[in-house]
């Protein structure tokens, strides 16, 4: 993918929106699911998400013959007579988030956006803008809003507030950990949010307002560096990236933080290497089915789903995703352009990434990329437990939500312990009392209900992953433990399905999954998942073991595998899984 097929394809992804815009060009509507805030707001999401892309596409010299539409929709929706007013920020709002995009685009197209207006427009937009001065902003990413509005205002000389603008920065600071690394907020998340917004504004900042800041804007570049390789860890050969966490409807934004790189001009890894992980990541997603019969964005992850989405998610939100574009800012003979794509550099086979709570193991030919994870904060968020808090999220297999908390078909807990006092209703690892990472093994002590605690150890021994559990239960337990949920065909009689004492196996087209149980108590069983409860998979099964357990203490441990290529697989699984005794860091019974 060359700079000019990345144009291209901004182009294209852009021209689809155009019969969606209203008569006066402030609103984008995509369709007709609903989100927690009102209509006017998604619609603005619409409209102003693609500026992402479509500011660095004219500031690096792209065509884009669409602007006349953009000033029009801006001088609209700020203008409290018009029909298609956005209406004003009156609280912690979702217009707040778009205004981002709005402020960005003044400070990198202000011949487009900003120059062309009338004074009485300019001030309408201004006093629209400075509305997140006015209530108190989420206190995570959310900080970084109020930061490129007031950006965007101080660069095309408009009204603005510096000492706000200077406050919210300092809380950001507070955000960050070891290694590179922030938590989006005091959530201790730390997930897509930390690429993708944190790093990518931080080196929006760093770039723009360096001359004027400059010890902040070089703490945002040296933080990037240090984050770089853990990050490159996430992805695979082919460029698909780990799916864990929320908002993941967002999509190829995952390969935000490479084009940030390039726009900050900040060398944290060759620069061939950089624009293959951004590119890469791209044309993976070019291949799943991601669109609409009319080129819009669909909810959705590897294909369209509702059922994995967050109360915030409008038909507008997937437009996150044109944070891709940010590279095109960089001029056609900058080095990361120029530069030759490069494959993923040697990586560590296993790598323990402790302020995430993770450990990340891939085969050598970085084929697969599995992360072990020691559960994060979940909060109220939809399906919170699964996108936080299974033992193991991959790069082929996905993970998976459930269609209910009824029957393990409903709960579909692939890479999770559930258990159950009642046979129906599963409960699962949800919030964490406490966690550790020393080396490679991840612990966890949790409690799904107030007389159960379970401590749990993860570790990586490629290819596989070893589980070990300490159980205490004052109540009689049904427990399923599941491996990789894998693809199966439509006709589930024709599936290659292998279950019996101790083990379970699906030999499913997106390659085969296994899961052995080395305590020795528990039987095979294949579950057949309710349909799109997976998000890269539309039809699964999921290997599992099964075990009810009295009142008392118990130790369950199991081996799980799953790989993409199914000779390597079948050796793996041939030769059997490790022995639990010669895994350092893991307890015994």
């Amino acid at each position: 993918m060359s700079r000019s097929d990345l144009q291209g394809a901004v182009r294209t992804w852009c021209s689809a929106l155009e019969p969606k815009f209203s008569p006066g060009s402030a609103r984008v509507r995509l369709g007709h699911t609903g989100a927690w805030f009102d209509d006017a707001a998604a619609e603005l999401e619409g409209f102003a998400r693609p500026l992402w892309a479509l500011a660095p596409l004219t500031a690096g010299g792209g065509a884009f013959d669409g602007w006349d539409r953009y000033r029009e929709g801006l001088v609209n929706g700020t203008d409290p007579a018009h029909p298609e007013y956005w209406g004003r920020v009156t609280g912690t709002d979702q217009r707040m988030v778009e205004m981002a995009a709005i402020g960005f685009g003044l400070a990198l197209v202000p011949h487009e956006l900003w120059t062309p207006l009338s004074a009485a427009q300019r001030e309408r937009v201004t006093d629209w803008l400075l509305g997140i001065n006015d209530f108190p902003v989420v206190h995570n990413n959310w900080k970084f809003f109020r930061v490129l509005v007031n950006l965007g205002l101080a660069r095309v000389g408009g009204r603005h507030d510096l000492a706000k603008m200077h406050e919210a920065l300092d809380v950001i600071e507070t955000f960050a950990v070891d290694a590179g690394w922030y938590h989006d907020g005091p959530s201790g998340h730390g997930d897509w949010y930390i690429p993708w917004a944190m790093h990518f504004y931080g080196l929006i900042y760093a770039r723009i307002a360096g001359d004027d800041d400059p010890a902040r804007a070089g703490r945002f570049r040296e933080r990037a560096v240090a984050f770089a390789t853990d990050h490159a860890h996430w992805f695979a050969a082919d460029g698909s990236a780990l799916p864990f966490g929320r908002s993941l409807t967002y999509r190829f934004a995952q390969s935000g933080f490479w084009g940030a790189l390039a726009f900050a001009d900040v060398e944290a890894l060759p620069w061939g290497v950089v624009k293959g992980l951004a590119l890469r990541n791209v044309r993976w997603w070019m291949r799943r089915p991601i669109f609409a019969s009319d080129g819009t964005l669909t909810l959705g992850y590897g294909y369209p789903n509702l059922q994995m989405t967050e109360r915030y998610n409008s038909p507008g939100s997937p437009y996150w995703a044109l944070k891709a574009g940010l590279p095109l800012a960089a001029p056609a003979d900058h080095p990361f352009w120029t530069a030759e794509e490069q494959p993923l550099p040697p990586l560590d086979e296993v790598r323990p990434l402790p302020p995430a709570g993770m450990v990340v193991y891939r085969p050598r030919d970085s084929s697969h990329v599995v992360a072990l994870v020691n559960g994060q904060s979940t909060g109220p968020l939809r399906h919170a437990a699964e996108k936080y808090a299974k033992f193991a999220y991959s790069t082929r297999f996905g993970f998976s939500v459930p269609a209910a908390n009824h029957q393990l078909e409903a709960t579909a807990a692939d890479s999770m312990l559930a258990v159950s006092d009642d046979g129906r209703h599963y409960r699962v690892r949800e919030d964490v009392e406490d966690t550790s990472v020393d080396e490679a093994v991840l612990r966890s002590r949790w409690t799904p209900y107030e007389d159960v605690e379970i401590e749990t150890w993860l570790t990586a021994v490629p290819p596989w992953q070893v589980r070990v559990h300490h159980i205490r239960t004052g109540r009689r337990l049904s427990s399923a433990e599941g491996g990789f949920a894998t693809s199966r065909p439509d006709d589930t009689r024709a599936e290659l399905v292998d279950d019996g004492p101790a083990r379970a196996v699906v030999r499913g087209a997106a390659g085969p999954s296994g899961i052995v149980d080395l305590t020795g108590t528990r039987a095979g069983r294949v579950i057949v998942a309710e349909p799109n409860t997976n998000l890269l998979l539309p039809r699964t099964s999921i290997p599992t073991l099964v075990a009810d357990l009295d009142p008392g203490e118990h130790w369950l441990s199991c081996a799980v595998m799953a790989d993409p290529e199914p000779g390597r697989f079948e050796a793996a699984w041939a030769a059997g899984p490790p022995d639990l005794r010669m895994i350092p860091g893991l307890p015994h019974e």
